[in-house]
């Protein structure tokens, strides 16, 4: 078990160069495979991002690390291959001196996870993959592909801000500006065309059905960057693989923030990697909150949970208001998710 830190940014030798990782929360292990590009410093300083991060960090010790070439890793590399992805996250594991972890890994990081669990079976204790595919070669045309690749070589700001309209489709302005910002911040132009170009190549549906792990497969239905179709596909390749389809257009997970879509994750991971499911202690929720949180996932209105608990309406509006408070979310349908995600 990982002895509880406070985040910072830390460093691993492995074979590809030096990594930069950060360890977040106490508790079962977690390791988290951010995808494509990322920089450690500047997806900190995104409140989505770290919001995402610090949930599950509540009852996990959430390891993130930036792949060699991009964020504060190491930003040369020659090996641009799966062989050479394994190598830096079992180098990263040995070096923290893990036994037992889980794996969550989004976009390309979800198939480098997944080949890993399919060869570390007694290791990996849950596996959850977000937003991948089996064949990145069928993530667009050939012809989108070169296109695409070229404008990130030729032009890394145009190109962000191209990929930022993919990955983030009708985001407000200033969010995809943000993103673009983050791409060019993370990778050189040629560094991010050589990882996206791994990305159209690296295929792993020849060991999806190896894998003998809890998998629970992610996908946002209306996902530009990567169609739901090939999510699905993803799960059905892994054996007892269960499949969340979770609404929303815009591909990183953190970007479009879905209550049910952590709340599933965390159940999944309570059940299979440990956990204990408690609040954070310093927004303990009442048990009459709890209970109001029980009602509303029923579909009870204000009105029909003060008859039922025989208080008053405004009594109601005020357990609500708290409830939302403490949870950190906006609206009934978020309170409905978290207590019926939580099993209370």
């Amino acid at each position: 078990m990982l002895t509880p830190v406070k985040r910072g940014i830390r460093f691993v030798s492995t074979p590809a160069g030096r990594v930069a990782y950060s360890v977040t929360g106490s508790g079962p292990p977690l390791l988290y495979l951010l995808g494509w590009v990322s920089h450690l410093g500047l997806m900190w300083e995104m409140p989505a991002h770290r919001r995402f991060v610090e949930v599950l960090a509540r009852e996990h010790t959430v390891v993130r690390y930036d792949r060699v070439g991009c964020g504060l890793s190491d930003r040369s590399r020659d090996a641009f291959t799966l062989e050479s992805e394994l190598a830096v996250l079992e180098a990263l594991i040995a070096h923290l001196g893990l036994e037992r972890y889980a794996l969550l890994g989004s976009c390309e990081g979800g198939q480098v996870a997944a080949t890993h669990a399919a060869s570390h079976p007694e290791a990996v204790a849950a596996l959850l993959i977000y937003g991948s595919c089996a064949r990145g070669e069928e993530l667009a045309p050939d012809p989108v592909k070169r296109s695409l690749l070229s404008l990130v070589r030729a032009h890394w700001g145009l190109g962000s801000r191209v990929l930022a309209d993919i990955w983030l489709p009708d985001a407000p302005a200033e969010t995809a500006a943000g993103f673009a910002r983050l791409q060019r911040g993370a990778a050189t132009a040629e560094m991010a065309a050589a990882l996206l170009d791994m990305y159209y190549r690296i295929q792993v549906d020849d060991v999806l059905p190896d894998i003998r792990v809890p998998t629970l497969v992610l996908h946002r239905r209306g996902s530009r960057a990567v169609r739901f179709e090939l999510g699905r596909r993803m799960a059905a390749l892994i054996p007892g693989a269960q499949l969340v389809a979770l609404e929303g257009r815009m591909q990183p997970i953190y970007a479009e923030w879905d209550e049910a879509g952590v709340e599933t994750i965390r159940s999944f991971l309570r059940e299979h990697a440990g956990g204990d499911g408690e609040e954070p202690a310093a927004t303990p929720i009442t048990a009459r909150e709890r209970q109001v949180a029980a009602l509303i996932a029923t579909g009870l209105t204000n009105a029909e949970i003060g008859s039922r608990l025989g208080v008053s309406v405004r009594t109601v509006d005020a357990h609500m208001e708290h409830l939302r408070t403490k949870l950190g979310v906006r609206t009934r349908a978020q309170v409905a998710v978290w207590s019926v995600g939580a099993g209370r």
